[in-house]
């Protein structure tokens, strides 16, 4: 595996699924296919299978952009279909919450006047047909061996496996015992349906594969009918075929298993259960993310044990959590589009994705202003009572989008960090003496402070300069070195602002066996009480700004209302993490 690596800005992203589809198309071999009912079948079709047992992540954010991307730019279509085989671990909610995911994404699976959701429950009748070929046709057998049996007969990459006592039993009793499992007679794990293939291959996963296990269990779409269930590997090529499935992309993990994709095939094939050409497997690198862990397993830990606020917790790399903490659609594609697709593995900084995140906020996202960690200033000979009304762009480079308008009264919110009473060298902002801008407002000049009890400063005291307003002849007149952020007292919306941070300090927090959580990031979430510039709280849910300063912030999906926002940090403005 490489080193973590980012994708160069000047060097076209690399795709080598690009080339095959090309190349594909080139030779016509996916032209001539129709469907069902005659009509020619595009010569791009691809899949996105997900297993409905729990809540997608970044790296099926990418899978996603792969395989609907190039069936959009191709002119073909992508299937969404769900590999909903194991029924003890699969949910509604799951099926429920990847639909929402991937259209969140800007994709579907409507193609013409058809819709292609589909679930592999929808082909258990045909599977199980094509099981019953297999045992009569001398390519599967019921094997009755135990789990422990079958283990120890496996063999391991230095020693062949040994053949099942059960491997030559007649196909007539294979099939008998098949519909008797079918029919509920036997307990789980009594007996298995095994593809019979080579005992002694290299290739582990084709030292007979099962097929179908039982399963006395509760189908989340089909209920009771079944207590036999497909494996994966058997079903998803099967899937693929009757699909008309051109491309079938998956992640390197299952390189090994292509071989045995291809072997059930050729044997439907034999059978006449589908024609050339059939679906063919490539396999690419998975998304390898620094600062992130994408275990399933470890995820839910995460949420199990409370280390945060479910599987939405927008420090999560879960869709569902990188959505509530602001990213877009359109930056994870970008993102996706940077990064490539390769067959080498490599680790992708963190800072890629969230480059890629700034560079979709930036054109995007209105100005406002944020006081996080506020301190008053008080304007000692600035009248009473009275305001004066100040105005910025909207955008800064969209000039077309307008201006908004605040007001400056004697009384503001300054960030503390803006005032020191004894200023280190090169401290340019508020200190006894000295003289800055207030932004878009008034020069002003610090004269003193008060402090509680403690020694705490509490309040800051300046004058200000009436010629001095920004956009008037008279703000010439005064150069200075210090220009800091504000919002009026009497006007501010008082808000949560949730400042959220990568959830690790180690980039790979969970590689060689180490405990994920001993890198957890205790500054990952903070949440103060900040002021915002008045109009704040009329912020809709989702709706994203740039705090100027600051970074970019989201009003919370969840918890945010008209009139008591609630607002996450999405990114900062700078990479704070970089080398």
């Amino acid at each position: 595996m490489s080193n973590e690596s980012g994708n160069n800005a000047l060097t076209p992203p690399s795709n080598f699924l690009r080339g095959i589809i090309d190349s594909d198309i080139a030779s016509s071999k996916y032209a001539s296919r129709v469907d069902h009912d005659g009509k020619p079948l595009p010569t791009v079709i691809t899949r996105f299978p997900p297993e409905p047992n729990g809540y997608l992540h970044i790296g099926h954010a990418k899978s996603i952009c792969l395989n609907f991307g190039l069936a959009r730019d191709y002119g073909g279509r992508c299937h969404l279909r769900f590999d909903d085989t194991n029924p003890t671990k699969e949910e509604q909610e799951y099926v429920d919450t990847i639909i929402d995911s991937v259209k969140w994404l800007g994709f579907d699976w409507h193609y013409g006047d058809a819709t292609h959701l589909h679930y592999a429950s929808d082909y258990f009748d045909q599977l199980y047909q094509m099981a019953e070929w297999l045992v009569n046709a001398g390519h599967a057998y019921v094997d009755s061996q135990s789990a422990e049996e079958m283990a120890a007969n496996r063999g391991n990459f230095s020693e062949p496996g040994k053949n099942s006592p059960f491997r030559d039993r007649p196909a007539a009793e294979s099939l008998d015992l098949l519909r008797r499992m079918k029919s509920g007679e036997f307990q789980d794990g009594v007996h298995i349906l095994r593809a019979k293939i080579d005992m002694a291959a290299p290739n582990m996963n084709l030292r007979d594969p099962a097929i179908y296990r039982i399963r006395h269990a509760h189908h989340h779409r089909t209920g009771d009918k079944w207590c036999i269930y497909p494996m994966y590997d058997y079903t998803h090529p099967i899937s693929d075929a009757l699909e008309n499935i051109t491309h079938s992309f998956c992640t390197l993990e299952f390189q090994d298993h292509r071989p045995f994709y291809d072997w059930i095939l050729e044997r439907l094939t034999e059978g006449g259960f589908f024609k050339q050409p059939l679906p063919q497997q490539y396999e690419f690198a998975r998304l390898n993310l620094t600062y992130a862990i994408t275990s399933k397993r470890k995820l839910l830990q995460l949420v199990e044990e409370k280390i945060v606020d479910g599987w939405d917790d927008p420090r999560m790399p879960t869709i569902v959590g990188i959505r509530r903490r602001g990213f877009t659609p359109e930056s994870i594609a970008l993102f996706a589009e940077r990064i490539g697709v390769t067959k080498s593995d490599s680790w992708i900084d963190m800072s890629t994705l969230e480059g890629s995140l700034r560079d979709d906020l930036d054109p995007k996202a209105p100005r406002t202003v944020a006081v996080l960690n506020p301190l008053k200033l008080i304007i000692d000979n600035f009248p009473v009572n009275e305001t004066a009304d100040c105005s910025a762009p909207v955008h800064p480079h969209h000039p077309e989008r307008g201006t908004r308008q605040f007001s400056l009264s004697r009384e503001l919110w300054i960030e503390q960090e803006d005032f020191m009473e004894v200023p280190t060298k090169g401290y340019f902002r508020l200190f006894p003496g000295n003289k800055v801008r207030l932004r878009y407002g008034f020069v002003v000049e610090c004269t003193g402070c008060d402090k509680d009890a403690t020694g705490k400063v509490i309040a800051v005291h300046c004058n200000y300069f009436a010629d001095s307003k920004s956009g008037t002849e008279g703000s010439a007149n005064y150069k200075v070195k210090g220009n800091i952020h504000w919002v009026s007292v009497p006007h501010a919306v008082e808000a949560e602002v949730r400042l959220y941070d990568r959830l690790f300090t180690d980039p790979h927090p969970d590689a060689g066996g180490k405990d994920f959580k001993l890198a957890l990031n205790t500054d990952s979430k903070s949440v103060v009480a900040a002021y915002l510039e008045a109009g704040a709280d009329q912020a809709q849910a989702d709706e994203k700004f740039q705090f100027e300063r600051h970074g970019y912030f989201v009003a919370d999906r969840v918890d945010s209302t008209k009139g008591k926002p609630v607002f996450n940090r999405i990114v900062t403005l700078k990479d704070s993490w970089g080398k």
